[in-house]
């Protein structure tokens, strides 16, 4: 690009940006939450919904993701306007380059014309004092020269190096004059250029510093967008405690075990990445209820249909039933259980049925997280189960 176009464009930059919005869709695996569950199988008390958080974080997460791309924005412009500044700095540093080195030249020029002049002022003077010489008051006239000479031969000699000495000294001030008219017109041409390389230099930096401002705005902008992501961020992170909290006092007299203890099959390529980053063989997010329940039937052998896209827990019954597998509400060991409170209904993994009726259940999520956990003499009230 011409260095005059990177002024232009630098000058032209806007630094306002149209604002996109992105919205990110909400997951469609979500789990209700084990408030949930647990109040209406076991304490047969009123449903307390603990999605109340979940709608709260899915607002703060929808206005995050429109500040992250406006900030994903801000920082693409910034680098756009650093770069500028780069270039503008890498013309100035050349124009700066040529300007020295033609200072440099002004000055070897001005040695070089002060020098022929007095070359000039030298030779001017010794031909003053050779016509001096010649034609010096009692100095004997041509004639009396003539018949001084031995013969015509030796005056024509004395004469001949006269005038030759005389066209030397004459063509050596012209030649010396003609090559002072061309210093000038050298030391002329550069000062043009050195006028004109400041004005451009003049020009570049006034570009630069244009950017450097755009630049600057541009930063602050940023700063205030990653103040309120970050602002967002402790609020989830709030949200988040209250829910686990919330979750953690209904489940009170389950004995929940969390963590990773021996019996967690689920594959390390998922249970490793943040949750809901990826999606597993089913269509469905990582470290989610149903990405945890399709995993443990498909390990056990048996036929694990691809229920993504649709795969929200409490679609799962019908799902299946539309595929020719069996649902009732009675559990069986294998089976995956589903409870229907809330928006996206929960899947659990029936590891065994006890002498009482009750389950003992593995599961993927109850705490909001994306963990594992079991809980042992689950109530299977007014749950469905899908024998795979």
């Amino acid at each position: 690009m011409h260095k005059r176009d990177i002024i232009s464009n630098s000058i032209n930059k806007t630094k306002s940006m149209q604002k996109q919005k992105i919205i990110r869709p909400n997951p469609l695996w979500r789990r209700i939450s084990a408030a949930v569950l647990l109040l209406s199988l076991v304490s047969g008390a009123a449903v307390v919904h603990a999605d109340q958080f979940d709608d709260q974080i899915n607002a703060i997460n929808s206005q995050k993701a429109q500040n992250q791309s406006q900030l994903n924005d801000l920082t693409s412009q910034a680098a756009s306007y650093q770069d500028a500044i780069n270039q503008l700095q890498a013309q100035i540093n050349g124009v700066q380059a040529a300007i020295a080195a033609n200072v440099a030249k002004q000055s070897d020029l001005q040695t070089q014309i002060t020098a022929n002049q007095q070359q000039i002022d030298t030779k001017k003077s010794q031909i003053g004092a050779s016509v001096k010489a010649m034609y010096l008051d009692g100095q004997p006239t041509a004639i009396e020269q003539f018949a001084s000479s031995n013969n015509l031969s030796d005056y024509v000699d004395k004469e001949e190096y006269r005038s030759k000495v005389q066209s030397q000294l004459t063509a050596t001030i012209k030649e010396i004059a003609a090559l002072q008219l061309q210093l000038q017109s050298q030391k002329q041409e550069v000062e043009q250029l050195l006028a004109t390389q400041q004005q451009q230099n003049a020009q570049l930096a006034a570009a630069q510093s244009q950017q450097a401002a755009m630049l600057a705005y541009t930063q602050a902008q940023q700063d205030a967008f990653s103040a309120k992501i970050h602002d967002q961020n402790a609020q989830i992170s709030s949200l988040r405690q209250q829910q686990a909290a919330e979750n953690a006092r209904h489940f009170r007299g389950y004995a929940v075990v969390a963590g990773n203890n021996g019996n967690d099959t689920y594959p390390n390529v998922w249970r490793n990445n943040a949750q809901d980053t990826m999606i597993d063989s089913w269509g469905m997010y990582n470290r989610e209820c149903v990405s945890y329940t399709a995993w443990k039937v498909a390990a056990s052998g048996r036929n694990m249909p691809y229920w993504g896209g649709y795969g929200n827990a409490n679609q799962w019954p019908g799902n299946a039933r539309a595929a020719g597998i069996a649902v009732d509400g009675n559990p069986r060991a294998g089976d995956v259980a589903i409870a229907y409170w809330g928006s996206y209904g929960h899947a659990m993994y029936v590891e065994s049925v006890n002498d009482d009726g009750t389950i003992n259940i593995s599961q993927y999520n109850w705490d909001y997280a994306g963990h594992y956990s079991e809980i042992y003499h689950f109530s299977p009230s007014g749950l469905s189960f899908i024998h795979f």
